[in-house]
């Protein structure tokens, strides 16, 4: 791959040896809340079925990401920094649906962060999936995440703590765009 062109052929010799840890892990996620709802109901957790739907997408996107990735091949650097970018993304997504990064899950400032996965995403499309390319579009990401806690702040009205927690999700966009940027080297 030498870090700019994809491969497309299957990563190391085609082979998915996480493709059980990835797809089982996954499914095990999806089936802790029912345990801890059967098991520990004071625990507080009460999903419905809409919560366990969209959490089965998720992680379907996720573990599909995950394939695709490992279709591309290329050097480890650029594998980890596509899996911490989709680690990134689902995490996005999961804190904004279950509780909002920004006030509560309703919160219209949350739409935001759609706006830096549609970053991350289209980024790495123009970048047709090469290294240097979606270094770019993770660092642009990163930056995304950072001018939304600003957007924030500038609207005030937020606590302290929930955006520096907020501001913290840049760190994975930039370690993927690190990660990236070494592997296009």
């Amino acid at each position: 791959m030498h870090g700019t062109a994809v491969t497309g052929n299957g990563g190391a010799g085609g082979k998915h040896r996480l493709r059980p840890l990835a797809w089982g892990g996954a499914a095990c996620l999806l089936l802790l809340p029912a345990l801890v709802m059967r098991l520990y109901p004071q625990a507080g957790v009460d999903w419905t079925a809409l919560d366990f739907a969209a959490m089965g997408v998720l992680l379907v996107a996720a573990c599909g990401l995950y394939e695709f990735a490992a279709w591309l091949g290329g050097p480890l650097a650029y594998r980890a920094g596509f899996g911490v970018a989709v680690l990134a993304g689902f995490l996005t997504i999961w804190v904004n649906l279950a509780v909002g990064m920004l006030g509560s899950e309703g919160n219209l400032a949350n739409l935001m962060f759609a706006g830096v996965l549609g970053i991350a995403g289209l980024g790495s499309l123009l970048a047709r999936f090469r290294a240097a390319g979606m270094a770019n579009a993770m660092f642009a990401a990163a930056l995304a995440q950072l001018a939304a806690v600003g957007i924030a702040i500038a609207l005030g009205g937020f606590d302290q703590r929930e955006l520096a927690l907020t501001a913290c999700f840049a760190l994975p966009w930039l370690l993927a765009g690190a990660l990236f940027r070494y592997a296009a080297r």
